[in-house]
């Protein structure tokens, strides 16, 4: 069971454009060039929000390969400036493994997912093409705030050296709120399992 696609819509390359800036803004973090990367993530929010409108509000912008790629876009941005916002002495270590686990759980079971959805005779080609869509992805409403908790961060942990407030408590309660979203968003995907997968019936 699949359905044939286009995967060149707007919102997939404005998804695309977030994951190449990912690796640009892990790099100014390491470079301690807080002021650009302080922008460079307020581009890549932008694409956050411009993808969901376009998709939301133009039926022909919406697919399955957009329902996955977006948020899988947002774990690879994620995932690369808390790694980076960690050798930076900004975010703990332990909240960094928490969430960068999680990601990987959640992307194995993307991964997963494909695979099994995927009519047989089950192949590399037909695996990796975009344009067969086989399953739609339907985040948990706690994933939905976790994630939004955690760019919350990400933005108050890149601003932070920027207006010195690096060792704010208020930041450290932030950590601990982020932490917590994460472990129930976690749960959440446990909890609810196949309900968060659409199959798509050929057509």
């Amino acid at each position: 069971m699949f359905q044939y696609e286009n995967p060149w819509t707007i919102p997939n390359m404005l998804s695309m454009t977030r994951i190449g800036l990912a690796p640009v803004l892990g790099y100014l973090i390491i470079e301690e060039d807080f002021n650009i990367a302080l922008g460079v993530f307020a581009l890549a929010g932008l694409t956050d929000l411009l993808d969901g409108f376009i998709a939301r509000n133009w039926a022909s912008q919406k697919s399955a390969l957009g329902s996955a790629l977006d948020p899988l876009a947002d774990k690879i941005l994620i995932s690369i400036l808390y790694i980076s916002l960690t050798y930076a002495d900004l975010i703990p270590v332990p909240l960094t493994y928490m969430i960068i686990s999680r990601d990987v759980m959640l992307i194995a079971a993307v991964f997963y997912v494909r695979y099994r959805t995927l009519p047989t005779p089950r192949t590399l080609s037909k695996y990796f093409n975009p344009c067969y869509a086989t399953a739609r992805l339907k985040p948990t409403f706690i994933s939905k705030v976790n994630t939004a908790v955690q760019l919350i961060l990400v933005a108050a942990s890149l601003a932070a050296p920027v207006f010195n407030y690096a060792d704010s408590i208020y930041l450290q309660i932030l950590w601990c709120f982020t932490a917590f979203t994460t472990a129930a968003s976690a749960y959440s995907y446990y909890h609810y399992g196949r309900k968060t997968v659409q199959v798509i019936k050929g057509r």
